[in-house]
């Protein structure tokens, strides 16, 4: 008997790490199938402007195919069922579970069709940087370098987005490194023009997430909510929305976890990747 329990207890205390495997296993595949999309909708842009197609068609067209996609998963949620043979109860929970996360896909479908992004300009904007005229060296040039300084310098250009100065958390950009480790090499040249285009973009949204959960809001005054109003929150944010797996796959502090747990919590991005 006290074998058998010592064996039970060993496979309980295993299925969490079993889990958390699992769920590291399954960020790694989206964050692939992610990486695939990205470099897909680079060459649909690149196509698109050699036709002739402007930035906000491109835009639209790609939202287009996009929401589809997502349309197409709503419809194959929508008509999955429960396993053969199931009890009424289990059944019924099945069928809401369902219906839940089918209102959910078709609220991010309705958003990815009809919100402009200006992906198409910022990959025209990459693309004239990657291909501007440069003397031809004996050696490959170096692939262009994010500059730090330069990023916190557009960042602090949106002042909406900013807590004032003497009441943020972290002054010195703390979490800046952390934030553009998530920004892939291919992104580097221009990224500080994209991301005060982002900031431009997305200013009343900025002006509301700092309004209600930075530096002297409610929430801010129980400990929570740091990130919100630093000048690297939108490195954050913008690469939130852009590459929401790598951003999780580099944030490799767990005892910092809850803060951007708690920065996605109040941004709300179309992909959420934390458990709250």
């Amino acid at each position: 008997m006290t074998t058998d329990n010592s064996e039970q207890n060993t496979g309980a205390g295993a299925h969490p790490q079993h889990e958390t495997d699992a769920y590291g296993q399954e960020l790694a595949r989206i964050g692939h199938h992610q990486s695939q999309a990205i470099e897909g909708r680079d060459l649909v842009f690149r196509a698109l402007a050699a036709a002739g197609i402007g930035h906000e068609q491109a835009d639209a067209i790609v939202a287009q195919v996009e929401a589809g996609a997502v349309a197409g998963a709503h419809t194959w949620i929508s008509e999955s069922s429960a396993p053969h043979g199931s009890d009424a109860r289990f059944e019924d929970g099945w069928h809401e579970g369902v219906r839940d996360v089918a209102r959910y896909l078709l609220r991010i479908a309705d958003t990815t069709a009809t919100t402009g992004r200006g992906l198409a300009a910022s990959h025209a904007l990459l693309l004239n940087s990657v291909q501007q005229p440069a003397p031809a060296p004996r050696e490959a040039a170096p692939a262009p370098v994010l500059d730090p300084a330069a990023v916190l310098a557009a960042a602090e250009r949106c002042p909406w987005a900013l807590a004032p100065h003497e009441v943020r958390h972290w002054p010195d950009g703390s979490f800046l490194d952390t934030a553009l480790s998530a920004v892939r090499p291919e992104e580097h040249a221009g990224y500080a023009e994209r991301l005060e285009a982002f900031a431009v973009q997305h200013r009343t949204r900025l002006e509301d997430l700092l309004r209600a959960y930075g530096p002297g809001s409610t929430p801010a005054s129980h400990g929570r909510y740091a990130l919100v109003g630093q000048p690297e929150t939108l490195v954050i944010l913008e690469r939130m929305e852009t590459a929401p797996f790598l951003l999780r796959g580099t944030w490799d502090d767990e005892e910092e976890d809850v803060f951007l747990d708690d920065l996605e919590f109040a941004w709300g991005p179309r992909i959420r990747l934390s458990r709250r």
